[in-house]
């Protein structure tokens, strides 16, 4: 069976490992803090960074630099918090009914700030670059389709198809990458075009994303019968 392929079906984060990862959701657990509240903690830090990406090309100086790295920050949290709810629900016992619930949708609601609100951003530019509002929202519909593929796997059976190259992690690691690269390259005007080709290998990555689970689902199904 394929590695992205989890009979638990949890996504495989050599970061659950880790002891401050660990270290954090027994924290977390100790005082009863619920799973739930933690996903929706994680929209509340996406939407930091989608305001920080819409803000950006209208801030002046050292406000720019600042606004991309909390951009970056923004989806570092809320990948953290991703990480913690599972963690606090299954390590820490703190499962709750609606956890499945609160698992995908606030991801969805999550992406979906994040890359409009860069699209958008993109498109105030004083010199906007083509089709960023287009792209951003591209980037979006693409990324909830690898879910969707996803959860359509599981319904017929597969266990959590997780495969690449752009699954939830894969995406949001390189906006960070473009983020900060932007923030420390902001004084060239051709910076701009860093966030603009992170949206386009967004999309570009997640259409084979989406074709692989397709195939992996496909092959799955030809098996079993």
């Amino acid at each position: 069976m394929d590695d992205s392929i989890q009979l638990q079906g949890r996504r495989p984060l050599k970061t659950r490992g880790r002891a401050w990862a660990q270290a954090l959701a027994a924290a977390l657990a100790r005082r009863r803090v619920a799973p739930n509240a933690i996903s929706v903690a994680s929209i509340a830090f996406a939407a930091l960074a989608g305001a920080a990406f819409v803000a950006w090309p209208h801030a002046v100086g050292w406000q720019q630099p600042v606004l991309l790295v909390a951009a970056a920050a923004g989806i570092q949290l809320r990948l953290i918090c991703n990480l913690l709810d599972g963690m606090v629900a299954v390590e820490g016992g703190l499962r709750s009914p609606t956890g499945d619930l609160y698992n995908e949708v606030p991801d969805r609601i999550s992406d979906s700030l994040i890359l409009i609100g860069l699209g958008y951003g993109l498109a105030a530019w004083a010199r906007p670059l083509p089709w960023s509002a287009d792209l951003g929202w591209a980037a979006a519909l693409t990324a909830m389709l690898t879910a969707y593929i996803r959860a359509l796997g599981a319904g017929l059976g597969l266990p959590g198809c997780f495969h690449g190259p752009m699954a939830k992690p894969h995406r949001m690691a390189l906006l960070t990458a473009a983020a900060l690269a932007s923030a420390a390259l902001v004084a060239f005007t051709w910076t701009p075009w860093i966030l603009w080709g992170a949206l386009a290998l967004i999309v570009a990555g997640s259409l084979i994303t989406c074709a692989r689970r397709l195939a992996a689902i496909a092959a799955f199904l030809r098996a079993r019968t």
